[in-house]
């Protein structure tokens, strides 16, 4: 294992990102050529005009490219909306200041955040955890959101709006699904600090791993950095069909629809660093029990695939996936052979999980990837197969496949 060292940028903070040193060589054709249709057919399923991928297998090589709108210049410089990576970073703070003994793993959320009645005994841990109880906002919110993007969302009117859908569940006993949560979270850490989410999220995250193209933006609505990815949305005709053929632009939005939950801009390269980061814990302390503990994701679901932390785990995998208005986001990261896989759709029609399913097919193809010349290739392998998963993003496509 080689140690990468990242100075900050305005901190004396030195992250060591203790991953396998990456080969300077391209992924074998036939390898990039197998991604390139996996990516292809997920664009397809999903209506995306655009979609970017990078892959890092540290004993073979990398493939940073764009496809459809993005193809052409340096997709690596597009930015995008990151979604639920967001919640992962949410935590990443949570864990620095509880260390640094600004706050606590189980001091109760209603000690920072009082105005917010009914929160009962729910720690912070529980909220990164996502074992709070809480429910999910966006049901609420969506035809609101998507017919005035300009709009400022209060955090305290989300966190209200998910409460009103929270579960019986004993908070701590079982994960459920909670935007409403991580934005609880955000607003904690904020009184707790008096900080803003954005200069605390800089502070303790982007600047110490030096990912000068993400951010987590104000509530202005605004497209997602200076030279974004376009991002769609197809939305049902007259019929009740969704428009494949005419997506509707939705790139300009107020990232508060997200807040800490969803609203970290980001570009492919950053993504790919940061789940690396992520997947060791380079941001954790030592001692650190983060993802010791994990939770089924879906009772229904694969043994392999858990959660905790603010991450999911897949099989040896740790990430996150997720989407907002425009787009679809996955990024998994093996902490042990360093395999990395960051995606980005640019069509939002489609479940969330399409992302997971592309990051997962891809990963399948990547983890059987040669060895470059001197390197030797890792033996474990992934608890699934690449035609898994596409034959999955061909059962949640949204628009018509190629035949």
């Amino acid at each position: 294992m080689s140690t990468l060292l990242l100075s900050a940028c305005s901190t004396d903070t030195t992250v060591s990102v203790n991953v396998p040193e990456q080969v300077d060589a391209d992924l074998p054709a036939d390898t990039a050529a197998e991604i390139e249709s996996a990516v292809e057919f997920a664009m397809a399923a999903t209506g995306s005009t655009g979609a970017i991928v990078g892959v890092w297998a540290p004993w073979s090589g990398t493939l940073v490219s764009g496809f459809g709108i993005a193809d052409g210049g340096d997709a690596a410089d597009l930015t995008f909306r990151g979604a639920e990576i967001t919640r992962a970073m949410t935590c990443d703070a949570l864990y620095q200041l509880a260390a640094d003994g600004v706050v606590a793993l189980d001091d109760s959320v209603s000690t920072y955040v009082s105005s917010v009645a009914g929160l009962g005994s729910i720690t912070l841990e529980e909220l990164c955890n996502g074992t709070s109880g809480l429910g999910t906002y966006w049901p609420v919110i969506e035809s609101m959101a998507l017919s005035t993007p300009e709009r400022k969302w209060e955090p305290r009117e989300l966190v209200a709006y998910g409460m009103g859908r929270s579960t019986d569940v004993v908070p701590g006993t079982a994960w459920g699904d909670s935007d409403a949560g991580y934005v609880l979270l955000g607003l904690a850490l904020e009184s707790a600090t008096q900080k803003t989410a954005s200069a605390l999220f800089a502070d303790t995250i982007f600047e110490p791993l030096e990912m000068e193209s993400t951010s987590l933006p104000r509530a202005t609505a605004t497209s997602p950095g200076s030279n974004p990815l376009d991002g769609m949305l197809s939305l049902p005709d007259k019929e009740g069909a969704l428009n494949c053929a005419d997506p509707a632009n939705v790139t300009e939005y107020s990232s508060s629809i997200g807040f800490t939950n969803s609203g970290v801009v980001t570009n492919i390269t950053d993504l790919g660093h940061y789940t690396q980061a992520l997947a060791v814990d380079a941001l954790g302390v030592d001692g650190s029990e983060r993802f010791a503990a994990p939770l089924p994701a879906d009772p229904s679901g694969p043994t392999w695939f858990t959660t905790t932390g603010g991450a999911y785990q897949a099989a040896s995998l740790v990430g996150q996936y997720g989407k907002v208005p425009g787009y679809i986001t996955a990024s998994f990261a093996d902490p042990t052979t360093g395999m990395t896989v960051s995606v980005v759709l640019n069509n939002s029609a489609a479940d969330a999980e399409v992302g997971a399913y592309l990051a997962w097919q891809i990963a399948a193809i990547t983890s059987k990837a040669p060895a470059a010349s001197g390197e030797t290739a890792p033996n474990a392998g992934l608890p699934w197969t690449a035609e898994q998963y596409h034959d999955a993003i061909a059962e949640a496509a949204v628009c018509p496949l190629p035949e």
